[in-house]
């Protein structure tokens, strides 16, 4: 890139940061921050509460104190200086107002000593700010003890949040019971208050940063060196137990090598790399960063990423790691590309998950950083991709909106402070030559809102010991560890091309399937060899197809409930080659378990015993098939049941006249679901019902899933097909042993008692009882009890239809993934190993692609009745039982009907 193209580039930065920081001025100052849509200011109480997200806003001008040193960065030095003037002559910091210690500290407290930074550097060139006495260091001192009532804890960890003005605990603070807190928010503070302490001469807000640090430092985990998301700041317990480098943690890691950097003590160089081990060794998932869990460290922890994590890459440039580094942020820069921004959070292939971007910073950050490794023009020409999505699409007459969702390009009435901070910051850093830059920004750090910081602080007031003697570290061979920061200079003198041969095989990781290229295809396809394996063509009981598998660096893990796992390897791959074909085979299983993941959003159907004695009370949930009659558009089936033979339906049934005009139980296993249903509708059956082999198995504690086709034509079932787990089905089989012949209704939703019941040899005051008692209040507590356990059912039912990111199956693999996908083992995109199924819930790289995630609507409630009345209400095997008792089961049913009815069957 010519130095026109590149001054012209950093020209069109200063200019979208006047049109930022002009309409903030103009519009919205002295409130927080601008709301760009309304061009109007953000005010804490007179807008509706956003939530957590407000915490930021002190009624403090954030945005203005936030910029004070982008102004100075940007050669803005006479706007810097007015800046200043208005900070000191209108900004309140003692305001009735709950803030977040993290984001007031690393905001408002790391503007304020930046901005004094640059304001005592222009001093002393002689030209600006020769007025300037301290004062944004007082003012920032005065911050520094309002935070400090924060850190009155046992543990040394600060409570999350404090009022400016009444501290913590008081009546009128409204704040201080508080537990947990973010480990960023405890481990992200030793910058600013070190600084404030070097500065000011005043050594508790060092000591109070440093106890917090030690604190986490002690509660790692020791096994992993790894540390959790949220911490109890009172036991030290850890409240959420996953690890990754993104959102609740990323800033942590980042001050410790930061701490070093600048403060020069050893024992926070020591930390980074112990942690950085660790990261590398379990997280780390070139080029993905996934997060694992603590205590079981070779086990994901979810299967999505957060746009936080975009600045990892920069931090490893900073460490000196810089292929990771290149690789992470080649993936990155292709989601980018894909969606125009960088989603809050995304699947592993590449979807969106959560579609808001609220002009986030990190990225940008990582692509100055890596620029300055490398000197790679490439990251010059992603700089101005940046400056060109945020004009075409985030721009609007009174600012730069956020995005709500970067699919639709929709906006959201809001422009953070951090956009001014960071963005424009970095962007322009990026194209500025060193004469652009009225100072050496070698001579500062950056904070993690890119607040400068001068690395004179060092050697200035070290009332501190440098070695940390109370912390106790591990024994971790650091002999590949730097002691000192890389020189940039001297990084890649030999090889200007080793950054673009690291992004190279990445340049379609984003893309639906890594394409082969066409040559190295013809060539392997000359010399006889097979075609790779698709997702597609993939059966799990294909002895060939596990061994090219094998040959693949994927494995197969065998789960407790009958499904398998696939994992990656690429290091155990034959060949380069193979390992290609092994992640393109992985990325085509994510892509077709997605695909049928869409198909298959149907709620579950009802299997409703309504012969005697159970007459309609006993109602199971059933899962779906994607072939045959649809219940929920045709007339319920019913019909006696009867078992085929063989069980398994997977050939021509042997008993073709006991199923015939009856629905058939076939166990699930050995061939496909539809073979099944076309060897029962063969023999004559009216509907099939398949019960699961996986022997305990229940709709309780197991996720319902639509049964699939075989990947032919089903068009020619005509029969419907429901599916139950093994503990549902026992009771039906349970029935036919003691009463022989049972009577099923197989519908879409159960059906009311009194339409089964109608034309039956009945007491007609059974079939009216429902009617009468509809508006009728529960008769009793055990009613209420009732309906609270059939609730308590449909919740449970609920809960694991939504896959639980933050707790994956525990029979993943237990080595590294470079890629997973968890599936049935029969068919490409969700297999048993029998017969393929679809099950949504269980593919977790898929479940909740592009933020959909839908409940299964209506969901059936398998009635408490259902045990219970199975037991002391049915007297299973008396089929001859005296007048007083068929009175009393009679005034059971009575009772049970009313119970039903209120708990809407």
């Amino acid at each position: 890139m010519s130095r026109e193209e590149k001054q012209k580039l950093g020209n069109q930065v200063l200019e979208m940061f006047d049109h930022a920081y002009g309409n903030y001025m103009e519009h919205a100052y002295p409130a927080d921050e601008l709301m760009p849509l309304t061009c109007r200011g953000r005010v804490r109480g007179q807008e509706p509460s956003r939530g957590d997200v407000d915490d930021a806003l002190g009624k403090f001008s954030l945005t203005l104190i936030d910029s004070l040193d982008t102004l100075v960065v940007l050669n803005k030095t006479k706007e810097f200086e007015d800046a200043v003037r208005k900070v000191l002559r209108d900004v309140n910091l003692d305001n009735d107002v709950v803030v977040s210690v993290f984001e007031t500290n690393i905001r408002v407290l790391g503007g304020l000593l930046g901005g004094h930074s640059l304001a005592i550097m222009l001093k002393e060139k002689g030209e600006y700010m020769q007025w300037y006495n301290d004062e944004l260091l007082q003012m920032a001192k005065q911050l520094g003890y309002k935070l400090l009532p924060a850190f009155n804890t046992t543990s040394g960890l600060p409570y999350p949040r404090i009022n400016l003005k009444f501290g913590i605990r008081k009546p009128e603070a409204r704040t201080g019971t508080e537990t947990d807190t973010c480990t960023a928010c405890a481990g992200t503070l030793i910058l600013e208050f070190a600084a404030l302490s070097r500065f000011t001469g005043a050594t508790i807000f060092e000591e109070y940063a440093r106890k917090a640090l030690d604190f986490l430092w002690e509660k790692r985990q020791r096994s992993s060196n790894l540390v959790g998301v949220t911490i109890n700041i009172h036991t030290g317990d850890w409240v959420r137990k996953d690890s990754g480098v993104g959102a609740g943690i990323d800033s942590y890691y980042e001050y410790l090598l930061k701490a070093y950097v600048l403060l020069g003590d050893d024992s926070f160089l020591e930390r980074f790399n112990t942690h950085y081990d660790a990261i590398m060794r379990y997280i780390s998932q070139p080029p993905l960063l996934l997060d694992v869990h603590i205590h079981k460290p070779m086990l994901n922890a979810r299967t999505w990423m957060d746009a936080l994590l975009a600045f990892f890459p920069g931090l490893q440039v900073l460490k000196g790691d810089i292929r990771p580094a290149i690789e992470t942020h080649e993936m990155l820069y292709q989601v980018i590309k894909k969606h125009n921004f960088l989603p809050e959070a995304f699947t592993t292939d590449f979807r969106v998950h959560w579609a808001q971007h609220p002009l986030r910073p990190e990225f940008a950050e990582s692509t100055y950083f890596l620029y300055k490794a490398t000197g790679d023009p490439y990251y010059l020409e992603v700089g101005k991709t940046l400056i060109e999505n945020l004009n075409k699409y985030a721009r609007v007459p009174c600012g730069f909106a956020a995005m709500k969702d970067v699919r639709t390009g929709s906006h959201e009435d809001r422009m953070d402070s951090f956009f001014l901070a960071e963005m424009f910051k970095y962007l322009y850093l990026l194209f500025a030559d060193k004469e652009d830059i009225i100072f050496d920004i070698e001579d500062y750090i950056f904070t993690t809102e890119a607040h400068l910081l001068p690395l004179w602080l060092s050697t200035t007031n070290q009332s501190i010991s440098k070695k940390n003697t109370t912390s106790d570290y591990t024994e971790l061979d650091d002999s590949n560890f730097d002691w000192t920061c890389p020189n940039t200079q001297i990084l890649f003198p030999n090889d200007p091309l080793y950054a673009q041969s690291i992004r190279e095989p990445l340049k379609n990781v984003v893309d639906k399937s890594c394409p082969r290229g066409i040559i190295r295809v013809e060539e392997s396809f000359r010399s006889g060899a097979k075609p790779p394996l698709r997702a597609r063509d993939f059966m799990a009981t294909n002895p060939e197809h596990l061994e090219i598998l094998k040959k693949m660096g994927v494995s197969l893990i065998h789960l407790k409930d009958g499904r398998v796992q696939l994992v990656q390897h690429a290091i155990q791959a034959a060949s380069s080659i193979d390992a290609e074909d092994g992640l393109r085979f992985m990325q085509e299983m994510i892509e077709l378990s997605s695909q049928q993941q869409k198909e298959q959003q149907l709620p579950p159907r009802a299997v409703q015993i309504v012969s005697h004695p159970f007459f309609g009370r006993v109602v199971l949930t059933a899962g779906p098939a994607q072939f045959g009659l649809d219940l929920s558009k045709h007339k319920e089936t019913r019909g006696f049941v009867a078992s085929s033979k063989p069980y398994n339906g997977c050939s021509e049934l042997t008993n073709p006249e006991a199923v015939m005009g009856k629905i058939a139980l076939i166990q699930r296993g050995q061939c496909m679901f539809a073979e099944k249903a076309r060897n029962i509708q063969n023999a004559g059956a009216i509907g099939g019902i398949v019960i699961d082999d996986n022997e305990g198995s229940s709709s309780d504690t197991a996720p319902l899933f639509q049964m699939a086709g075989d990947g032919k034509d089903t068009d020619d079932i005509k029969i419907p097909m429901l599916f139950l787990f093994s503990k549902e089905g026992s009771i039906i089989l349970d029935a036919i042993r003691e009463y022989e012949e049972v009577e099923v209704l197989l519908s879409d939703k159960a059906k009311d008692r009194a339409a089964i019941l109608k034309g039956k040899m009945i007491p007609s005051y059974i079939i009216n009882s429902n009617p009468d008692m509809e508006n009728e209040e529960p008769p009793s507590s055990e009613n209420d009890s009732q309906n609270q356990s059939a609730e308590q059912i449909t919740s449970s039912s609920q809960e694991v239809d939504v896959v639980d990111e933050e707790s994956p199956e525990e029979g993943s693999s237990n080595s590294h993934p470079e890629s997973s996908s968890p599936a049935d083992t029969d068919n490409a995109a969700s297999f048993s190993p029998s017969e393929q199924n679809s099950n949504p819930t269980e593919n977790q790289e898929t479940t909740i692609l592009d933020g959909e995630c839908t409940d299964l609507d209506n969901q059936l409630e398998e009635q408490s009745e259902t045990g219970e009345d199975s037991n002391p209400n049915v007297s299973w095997g008396k089929k001859v039982q005296p007048i007083d008792s068929i009175l009393a089961d009679w005034n059971e049913d009575i009772e049970a009907f009313e119970m039903m009815e209120k708990d809407e069957l």
